[in-house]
């Protein structure tokens, strides 16, 4: 590969078939359908129990049903059904406790990796007793409300009086046990993370170096590198798991960046870091691996006016801040202008890789428009719900609008969660409708720049040249999200949520932001800032993210309140 071509994200337009097993795309693909497979199969293996046990509790809560009220045997067997997922089972639970990231922590880094039994002890010792006086004030309201029940049952279930001091008295049982819930979530357990964190460090390189092999690396070389980079992302997540850092939304991500970009604008990378600091391989891994997040049947939830907020002001602002770039501001670089314009505008990252392939823009490009994301990304998390909250804003209504316009899909969720229930369940449906942009927005920048920006006079550019210029990975992305959203479909509602949702996605959603992380860690590696300064002359790419940015909130919110709450109501009454 020449010296000029591997500063480009993509570096050639010509199609094989030995690309299946030689190039990154395929091999991201290869590596996400693996991981995928590996969940289903584990997932999967333990249906039939989950199934049959599901089953029991509904024909005991169906019998239940016929009574007057809802009863002891009732909750219990509604509780026991509610708890069946896939991420309980023995095999899957033992997966998911090797994906770990470092824990959170306060004083002491130490903290993040591992706490031993005194260590719990001293922290449980003020919770508890709490704890201990709430589970013997739930088992008291349990035997109370049996005996309220048994004497009900005694009249046949005829006495009004009787079945309302019953269904009173369970209530308050109900009570009571969630407020043991809520106590025991402070309780904290010993954990040993540095061993897990060790052996999935090793699987993940194997898995890369395979393809590596592949691709023409050297492969000592590069196992040896990726462990180094794999580190540095270990050491990333424990300087943004730290509790006030993650308060002021600088976490794992921005840390990622902020180690490499030391590392490489002081010391300069070193060279045996060189071979694993792959940026596209990484972060093309994690968007396969992000299709089986999107599920159509969940965008459906919102239904319409969530469709209209992602997929109308999305293009909207696209179209508008790409032209405004060229035409307002000059920018020079056609590529930076439209990687800036569908990061801000789609979201972030896995967009903004998406159309640095199909327009072939530099890899200190990419860099940059990454950069501004993630600042503004941490910025916007913060300030908006804050904003969002101050002004009595509905909670919908600023679901809507962060799922719109925050950047990074765990910011969305986190800046949700920050204003509710609901709002994060908005934030985080109309940001996954959104998601489904980038294989569009990849597709549609690729024939752009194929027939517009880079054609010769007198050539015309065919369909093949636009199947060039494709990123592939974008294929794989689609086809995860159509299987495991028929599979999700197909299964039903609850057993969907069951196997997919709270099985395959508890193991394929930590190992994509592994990817990401690695991703961004390599970033860092290979950004420097005198190569980067060039991109920043005068202050367009910030003004053109602000601007663009200014217009996306201000479209998406008037978008949000038009749909969910003058157009289509009734579905907002639903949510």
């Amino acid at each position: 590969m020449s010296q000029e071509s591997s500063a480009i994200v993509v570096d050639r337009a010509k199609s094989q078939w030995s690309d299946l097993w030689k190039k990154e795309d395929y091999w991201a693909i290869w590596i996400g359908f693996f991981i995928l497979a590996v969940a289903i199969g584990t997932v999967f293996s333990g249906r039939q129990d989950l199934e049959s046990k599901y089953d029991q509790y509904a024909a005991v809560m169906k019998a239940e049903s016929a009574k007057p009220f809802k009863t002891v045997e009732w909750y219990e067997a509604s509780a026991a059904q509610k708890g069946l997922q896939g991420q309980k089972l023995a095999s899957v639970k033992a997966i998911i406790d090797q994906l770990k990231t470092p824990a959170r922590w306060q004083s002491n880094p130490l903290d993040a990796l591992m706490m031993s039994q005194a260590q719990a002890d001293k922290a449980n010792e003020a919770v508890r007793p709490k704890v201990d006086a709430a589970k013997q004030a739930e088992a008291a309201a349990l035997a109370l409300a049996k005996d309220a029940e048994t004497a009900a049952a005694g009249a046949s279930f005829g006495d009004a009086t009787l079945n309302a001091a019953a269904e009173k008295a369970i209530g308050e049982w109900q009570a009571a046990k969630k407020k043991t819930a809520d106590a025991a979530k402070k309780l904290v357990t010993p954990f040993n993370r540095i061993p897990t964190l060790i052996v999935l460090g090793l699987v993940l390189a194997v898995l890369t170096s395979i393809g590596a092999k592949f691709m023409g690396f050297n492969v000592g070389k590069f196992f040896v590198a990726f462990l180094g980079v794999y580190v540095l992302c270990v050491l990333a997540n424990i300087l943004g798991n730290q509790k006030t850092m993650r308060l002021y939304g600088i976490n794992a991500e921005i840390w990622s960046i902020a180690i490499g970009m030391i590392i490489a604008n002081t010391i300069g990378m070193p060279k045996w870091l060189k071979e694993g600091a792959q940026v596209e391989y990484f972060i093309k891994t994690g968007l396969v691996l992000l299709g089986a997040e999107v599920l159509f049947h969940k965008i459906m939830a919102i239904g319409i006016p969530g469709i209209f907020v992602a997929w109308v002001v999305t293009p909207v602002v696209l179209i508008s801040t790409y032209i405004f770039g060229q035409k307002v501001l000059k920018m020079p670089s056609q590529t930076l202008n439209i990687v800036i314009s569908a990061d801000m505008s789609v979201c972030g990252t896995s967009a903004a890789i998406a159309t640095a392939a199909a327009a072939r823009a530099k890899k200190e490009e990419l860099t940059l428009s990454i950069g501004l994301s993630l600042t503004f990304t941490a910025i916007m998390m913060v300030v908006m719900p804050a904003f969002i909250k101050a002004v009595g804003m509905p909670e919908i209504l600023g679901g809507a609008w962060i799922g719109g316009t925050v950047d990074a899909t765990g910011a969305v969720a986190a800046a949700g969660a920050f204003i509710g229930p609901k709002a994060l369940q908005v934030a985080a449906t109309v940001k996954m409708i959104q998601n489904v942009l980038i294989g569009v927005t990849a597709f549609c920048v690729a024939i752009y720049f194929s027939t517009k920006v880079e054609a010769r006079a007198g050539e015309s550019v065919g369909a093949m040249e636009i199947w060039h210029r494709f990123p592939k990975f974008v294929i794989g992305f689609l086809a995860v999200s159509v299987i495991f959203s028929l599979v999700s479909s197909g299964l039903g509602a609850d057993f969907g949520k069951m196997l997919v949702d709270n099985g395959t996605n508890k193991i394929s959603v930590p190992l994509r932001g592994w990817f990401f992380g690695l991703a961004f860690v390599a970033i860092g590696l290979t950004t420097n800032f005198r190569e980067l300064g060039k991109y920043f002359k005068g202050g367009k790419p910030i003004i053109l993210y602000v601007c663009g940015q200014s217009l996306n909130l201000v479209l998406t919110l008037l978008m949000a309140w038009i749909m969910f709450y003058k157009v289509f109501p009734e579905i907002t009454a639903k949510i």
